[in-house]
This record gives structure tokens, sequence and C-alpha cells, in this order.
């Protein structure tokens, strides 16, 4: 965050510390997501990176630390808790379930069940509503795929990471991407890179972590820089070159 900037973070960490046995994942790591941004999070093997996803998205309780939601003190005990305070996560091995639709993917975990009794009592499942939803869903995010009835398995990659990208975008408040392009070639990746900016353009900030330094500054707005649990530096991809992101990250500088 920069110091002109008094716009209250989205999300925040604050002194986050994850130990495992005598490795200490998180050293008092912290974070600002503000609104309307991509923020990138780059880091060297062991920088702690997935771990502060983790905590983030629920996955682990930290043993030290606090996160925030709009300025508030939040406490995680699971993935359950994040979503309810409107944080989804995309993770880069493709988290879908192949055997289903489209639409069935998009509404995973909070399906739209019948009107009256029918919805109530026999938990029966609204899909002509989701297949319609899902359809306008996918068509805001400009995905061009020919059907929502249509498995997931028979999509190309870059489709299904699509999916999962736009499953995460019914978030309300946040939406993190682990290394989301990591498993996918060229074509792909763009393909996913400008769908990540279509989901901030709908007003969602996004933490984008990644090892490919061309994503990173390609679609970053600021990029949070991680060095052996700690936060080192915020820099402006506009204000800094590639190689001295590196030279920070690294510790060459």
């Amino acid at each position: 965050m920069t110091p002109t900037d008094t716009r209250t973070p989205v999300l925040q960490a604050r002194g986050l510390v994850k130990r495992y046995g005598h490795v200490t994942a998180l050293d008092g790591v912290d974070l600002d997501l503000l609104p309307g941004e991509i923020l990138a999070v780059i880091g060297d093997n062991g920088a702690g990176k997935s771990t502060l996803v983790k905590a983030l998205s629920g996955a682990l309780v930290p043993d030290g630390g606090e996160i925030r939601v709009d300025g508030r003190v939040v406490k995680f005990r699971g993935p359950g808790d994040a979503r309810r305070e409107g944080i989804e996560t995309v993770y880069q091995d493709l988290a879908v379930a192949p055997a289903m639709t489209v639409a069935e993917n998009l509404f995973l975990g909070r399906e739209i069940r019948k009107a009256g009794l029918l919805g109530s009592m026999f938990r029966l499942l609204d899909k002509k509503r989701m297949l319609a939803d899902a359809a306008a869903h996918m068509d805001s995010l400009q995905i061009g795929i020919a059907s929502m009835r249509q498995p997931v398995e028979s999509l190309s990659g870059g489709q299904r990471q699509a999916v999962a990208v736009a499953r995460s975008a019914f978030a309300r408040h946040v939406v993190i991407m682990d290394e989301p392009t990591a498993a996918l070639g060229v074509k792909e990746s763009r393909m996913v890179l400008d769908l990540i900016r279509r989901v901030r353009d709908k007003g969602l900030p996004v933490i984008f972590i990644s090892h490919n330094m061309p994503h990173v500054f390609d679609v970053a707005d600021r990029i949070h820089i991680a060095r052996l649990g700690k936060r080192v530096a915020v820099v402006s991809p506009r204000e800094i070159s590639m190689a001295d992101a590196v030279a920070i990250m690294t510790g060459a500088i």
C-alpha cells in the first residue's frame, strides 16, 4: 500500500506466523489487497507463498497474527469460513469435477434448489435456472464455451481453468488465484490472463500467485515480494524492471 493511498484494504494479513516443527513458513508476514486491483505475490521456493494462500483461504490456521476483511478481524477455521466472507480460491491443479457439466461445476457447493416444498423437503435442484444463470455468468466474463451441459472433461486445459476462474468470480469480496497458468500452454495462458483482468474489471480484487514473471508484469497492478516468510517489498510493475524484482525476491539487492 502506497503512503498516499487511504483506501481500506479489502483483505489484510498482519504479522501472520506459521511454523511446522523447526521450520517457520510464515515469519510475521503482512499483506494488503486494495479494492479493484490485481495484487501479484511472487517469491522463490520456500518464500511462504503457498502457506500464505492457505491461511488467507482458510485451509490452515496460522499460529499467530491476524486476518482482516474490510478492516474487521476474522478467524478462519476452515475454507467454509473464508467462503462465507466472500473469498474464493482457484488452485493450479485444475480443481474441477471432470465428469460434471460446466453448469454443475459453476454451482458446485452453491446449488440452487427448486422453490417451495420440492426444494426444501426433497432438495430438488433447479437445473433450468442453473443452466440459464451459468450461461449468463460465462457470457458476462466473455468465456466462449458452447454449452453449459458440456462435461468439463471434454474441454481443453485452458477452458477447464476458465471454468474454475469463473466459479471463483461468484465471490463477493476476493478471488485468490494460486498459479492458475502453471499447467497451461501459451495460448491457454493468454486466455486465462485476459479472464483474470475481466474478473478485476467486474470489481473483484484478485491475489495472483505466480512464478511466471512475464505473466506477473502483464496483469499486476502491484507486486508483493516475499522472501523467507516475510513481505520484503511492494512494488509497481510500471516503476521497476523484471530483473530488479527478481533481485529483490532472491535477496541479490
